[in-house]
């Protein structure tokens, strides 16, 4: 499986700019916007949200709780969004995220430390991708790692693509959990992001435990997924791995390279208005995707985009989003996959795929998708 075979979902790799009508996995009608600039343009577009006037009716790409179908109050969702960034910004600002950094080159370490006293074959995801992003966000939030086995469960299940009840029911979990935990912090305060938002006199008991739900699934699960996405197309390149390992300089460019040529999942949006994009007449209500894949694999702007070039001057990739969209976690996502890679690629120079019958395996049930399991020898 090659970084170029993995599933794209409802979005073709295509530099191709424009909107195509296409059909969702659930049969609705929405628009899907390919290329870079579009796709960047449309991020910027105030006339697009995540809410819809009746959600009830829109059209959906999923089950997801958090991504299948619109979310948040329509009248509101300008503000709501800007006071949610303005609030957690400060909590993952790129100098706060650095200085946590040795945390995570510590923790990456005594994980791959088990690795190696273990010794191969081994599963890499059940190893590194999953505990690493996972521990980090408990220590940022303050919540006990043992509960772990529970994050992953409700976060799977509030992803589900396919079982509105499942999704709707793990994400009920893990607000109620992180209610819990807003208690406890309003009792025991610590040093820790919940308790600063608990510190903030203008925060709901309610909005602290939104805010951390949505730390809790986000600033988790995409770094799995990311990690998991990224050692598959090393191992699958083992001249690129090799290369990490003889110039680990090259980590960070590597880490944004790799971040560009994996497939993230479409975003949709909702036309809060009537308007023209490109030509074509959107109604207000209709769903849009922003074709992430395709805007990072745009050939005008990343030649010869499907090639894993760690020297790559050109574009800055869509991943973590773009202008008031950019992602909050961005600096800590980066922070750890340079830790998981430039350790593995430093300590583990014979790693390679395992050849057994099983193979690398990943989910489809789940709207952020990534590896279930990715077997390695060395």
């Amino acid at each position: 499986m090659t970084g170029t075979e993995r599933s794209t979902g409802v979005c073709p790799v295509t530099g191709a700019a424009g909107l195509t009508r296409i059909t969702t996995p659930t049969g609705d009608s929405a628009w899907l916007a390919t290329g870079y600039h579009l796709v960047r343009e449309l991020f910027a577009d105030a006339r697009l949200g995540r809410s819809h006037r009746t959600p009830e009716t829109a059209a959906r790409i999923g089950e997801s709780a958090f991504f299948g179908g619109p979310i948040g109050n329509f009248d509101t969702e300008l503000a709501d969004h800007a006071r949610m960034k303005s609030i957690l910004q400060r909590h993952f600002s790129p100098g706060r995220m650095r200085a946590f950094r040795p945390r995570v080159d510590a923790v990456t370490a005594e994980l791959l430390d088990v690795l190696a006293a273990r010794g191969g074959p081994a599963d890499l995801h059940a190893e590194l991708a999953v505990p690493l992003p996972l521990q980090i966000i408990c220590e940022l939030l303050g919540v006990p790692f043992e509960d772990r086995d529970s994050f992953r469960e409700w976060t799977a299940a509030a992803g589900d693509v396919a079982d509105r009840g499942k999704a709707e029911q793990g994400a009920a979990d893990i607000f109620g959990y992180c209610r819990k935990s807003v208690e406890h912090k309003r009792a025991h305060p610590g040093d820790d992001v919940t308790s600063r938002l608990c510190a903030d006199p203008e925060l709901t008991d309610d909005d602290v435990a939104m805010f951390a739900m949505v730390l809790l699934f986000a600033g988790h699960e995409t770094s799995v997924v990311q990690i998991g996405v990224a050692a598959l197309m090393l191992l699958e390149q083992p001249e690129l791995w090799r290369t990490l390992h003889e110039r680990p300089e090259l980590v960070p460019a590597a880490v944004d390279e790799l971040l560009r040529a994996c497939e993230p999942t479409n975003l949709p949006r909702y036309a809060r208005v009537d308007l023209a994009v490109r030509g074509e007449q959107v109604a207000a209500g209709d769903l849009v995707l922003l074709g992430l894949t395709s805007a990072n694999h745009d050939a005008t702007v990343f030649p010869d985009p499907a090639r894993v070039d760690f020297a790559r001057a050109q574009g800055q990739h869509v991943t973590f989003g773009f202008g008031s969209h950019y992602c909050i976690g961005a600096p800590l996502a980066r922070i750890e996959m340079q830790a998981a890679i430039g350790q593995l690629t430093a300590r583990f120079p014979t790693m390679a795929l395992d050849a057994g019958p099983a193979g690398p395996t990943q989910r489809e049930e789940v709207f952020t998708r990534g590896l279930t399991a990715l077997p390695v020898t060395w």
